[in-house]
Parts: structure tokens; C-alpha cells; sequence
């Protein structure tokens, strides 16, 4: 025989109307309180990735396709897209690592003159950041006490003034290296793909054309990700935009090899 334990009227009415602890918390007017999330605006890393790809892709197929159009032989076509590959991921390296140092010594020579004026000149910073925050629409007041609270840590306070007047964060500063060798990478990807048919045995160029516009339009519909666009017409667009390239060059090369010959 089974028994069963009374549950008193006070548990009953907290199992009852206990609130479920999964649901988003109510606001003050009642109504319930929703988050919500944005795309990654800057593209993050696959933006700069796809797009070195991109770049491989139609410099290389471009490349390949004038050399094809003067009636080179296969040979000679896959030995200038391997020789494009190389120079166009070297030199993308090369430019990226410049143009990173430049950007981050730039930076680290700006932020070290903030520096300077936060250890000589503190009150005058403490006031410029409340200005600042007052321009925004900060009571005066307020404005004041959270520069002054700020500036108690001066690591923190060099990092706001460096987002709130250079636009940079001085722990996220870019690495030359990173830039170099990712481009490197992501071009050298792009730039195979129209290699890869003749590296395989074919013997004519469409084979490659027609791999290299397939990447093409597989790295526009990845792009869409960071963008608004349907996935299709990013991929239609940029295989639009490689097939025009790749059938001016190769226009080019059979001019040019009709001049020559």
C-alpha cells in the first residue's frame, strides 16, 4: 500500500507559480526582454581570406588565359601560372607585411606621445575626455567623475583615449606577420586552382577556365556571409566579373600572338 506525502498549501502555491528559469527576464514595463545579435560588419578573418583567394584566382587565370590565347604550348602556360603563383603570392606578403608594420609603428609611435601627455599633463586629459563625453551628451558633471575615475589606472586610461581619439585598440594591434603570411596563403590557394587541370594531364585550357570559375563563384557565395546578398548573385557576380577578365586577356594574348607571329 502506497502512501502519499502531503504537500503543504505554501509549497503548492510556490510549485505552482514559480517562474520558468529558462525564460528571458520581464522588463519594467512588462514586457518581456529580447537580445539580439549583428553580423560581424568587419568580416572578421574569411572577408580578407576569400578575397586574397579572389584575387589568386583572377590574377592567375587571367595570366594563364593571355599566355593560352597567343598559342603557347601547355607546357608554357602552366610554367607562367606556376611562375604567377609564386611572384603574385610573394609580392601580396610583401605588401602586406609593409603596409601592417607601417600601420602598427604608426599607431605605437601615437600612442606612445598619449602617453607621454597622460604622465605630464593629466589634468589637462582628465578635462579633454570629460569634454569628450559632455559632446556626446554627458551631463558636465557626470562627465567629470568618470574621466577622473578613468584616469586612476593609466593602462586604462591610454586605452580609451586611444579608441576615443585615435580609433584603435592598443592590446588588438594587427601583426605584420599574420597579414603576410595569411595573404600569402589565401592567394597562393586562389592561384593553383587554374594550375591544378594541367597539373592533372589536361592538355587545353578550358578545363582550367572552367575549375577557376567555379572557384570563383563558390568565393562570392562564401563572401554573401558578410554581406546582405543572396548567396547566388555574390557567386554569379564575381563569376561574371573573373570570366570578363580572363576573356579580355585571353583576347589580348591571341592579338599580341597574331602580331608577333
Amino acid at each position: 500500500m502506497s502512501t502519499t506525502t502531503p504537500v503543504s498549501e505554501d509549497t503548492r502555491q510556490h510549485t505552482e507559480t514559480a517562474p520558468d528559469a529558462t525564460a528571458p527576464a520581464p522588463g519594467e514595463d512588462g514586457s518581456t526582454a529580447v537580445t539580439h545579435t549583428h553580423r560581424d560588419v568587419n568580416g572578421g578573418w574569411l572577408r580578407p581570406a576569400v578575397f586574397g583567394a579572389m584575387d589568386g584566382l583572377v590574377s592567375n587565370l587571367g595570366l594563364m588565359t593571355g599566355v593560352a590565347g597567343s598559342s603557347a604550348s601547355p607546357q608554357t602556360v602552366v610554367i607562367s601560372g606556376l611562375a604567377g603563383l609564386a611572384a603574385g603570392a610573394f609580392s601580396m606578403a610583401a605588401g602586406e607585411y609593409t603596409s601592417v608594420a607601417s600601420q602598427r609603428e604608426l599607431v605605437q609611435a601615437e600612442l606612445e606621445v598619449e602617453r607621454r601627455e597622460l604622465r605630464r599633463h593629466p589634468e589637462d586629459e582628465v578635462t579633454e575626455l570629460a569634454e569628450l563625453y559632455v559632446s556626446r551628451g554627458v551631463d558636465p558633471d557626470l562627465a567629470r567623475q568618470v574621466a577622473e575615475q578613468m584616469h586612476r589606472d593609466p593602462e586604462q586610461a591610454l586605452e580609451i583615449h586611444a579608441r576615443e581619439e585615435l580609433g584603435v585598440d592598443p592590446a588588438d594591434l594587427p601583426s605584420p606577420t599574420v597579414a603576410a603570411v595569411s595573404s600569402f596563403l589565401s592567394f597562393s590557394v586562389g592561384a593553383i586552382m587554374p594550375v591544378l587541370p594541367y597539373l592533372a594531364g589536361a592538355a587545353s585550357l578550358w578545363p582550367a577556365v572552367a575549375l577557376a570559375l567555379l572557384g570563383l563563384f563558390v568565393c562570392g557565395a562564401v563572401v554573401a556571409r558578410v554581406t546582405a546578398r543572396p548567396w547566388w548573385f555574390s557567386g554569379l557576380r564575381q563569376l561574371a566579373l573573373g570570366g570578363a577578365a580572363a576573356a579580355v586577356t585571353y583576347g589580348l594574348g591571341t592579338a599580341f600572338g597574331v602580331a608577333v607571329g
